[in-house]
């Protein structure tokens, strides 16, 4: 099947494009408002973008308690969602109210960064601390506006739960750590295998 997406006749129940891009990371955004008030959501429209320097991505579908907070403060964590946090990371998804604290109604334990003024999820086996970058709506082929709002942030900091390394190496199989599907789908990542770049020219 093909169809295009100005249109979008694709004839299924459910829209499949999320289904297709996927997996995709959950970043577990942890922000502080200027009032103090703290928040915590997972946003599926997250992922890694460079390496030298280490940056992050996510992107707010309409202006939400996050993007207030970003906008205000300039810094955010990322923390990162294993198998076992699952049932409260969708908990922290719920629509409450700005001020209201996803860590308490979610039953989870706040610790704050080190490096900037943002709270980060202590059950978490790992977590990002991030400064902005970068804020801005992207644009369709049109030049109209999507609704879509990106942050960009440079990583400044990370927290590692040492239980979680293994001869060195972050371990995935105790990490497992949870991916967004498609429609109201999941999948972990605790069974792993190994597969390195081929050098070239090939071998025939």
């Amino acid at each position: 099947m093909f169809y295009d997406t100005q249109e979008n006749a694709h004839g299924l129940p459910h829209d499949p494009f999320k289904a297709i891009v996927s997996p995709r990371p959950i970043g577990w955004i942890g922000t502080r408002g200027k009032d103090g008030s703290v928040n915590l959501a997972p946003y599926s429209f997250f992922n890694a973008i460079s390496d030298h320097p280490k940056m992050v991505m996510f992107s707010s579908s309409g202006r939400k308690d996050t993007l207030r907070n970003v906008e205000e403060t300039r810094v955010f964590t990322t923390s990162m969602v294993g198998r076992a946090l699952t049932e409260k990371m969708n908990i922290s998804s719920a629509n409450a109210p700005y001020g209201e604290s996803e860590f308490d109604f979610s039953g989870l334990t706040m610790a704050e960064a080190q490096l900037i003024n943002a709270p980060f999820v202590a059950e978490a086996h790992a977590a990002l601390e991030c400064k902005v970058t970068e804020i801005f709506e992207a644009k369709s082929l049109e030049g109209e506006p999507s609704g879509s709002f990106v942050v960009i942030g440079q990583v400044v900091g990370i927290h590692i739960d040492e239980a979680a390394l293994v001869n060195g190496r972050f371990d995935m199989a105790i990490v497992a750590p949870l991916a967004r599907l498609g429609y109201m789908d999941y999948a972990d990542a605790a069974q792993t295998f190994e597969l390195r770049r081929p050098a070239w020219p090939l071998d025939k």
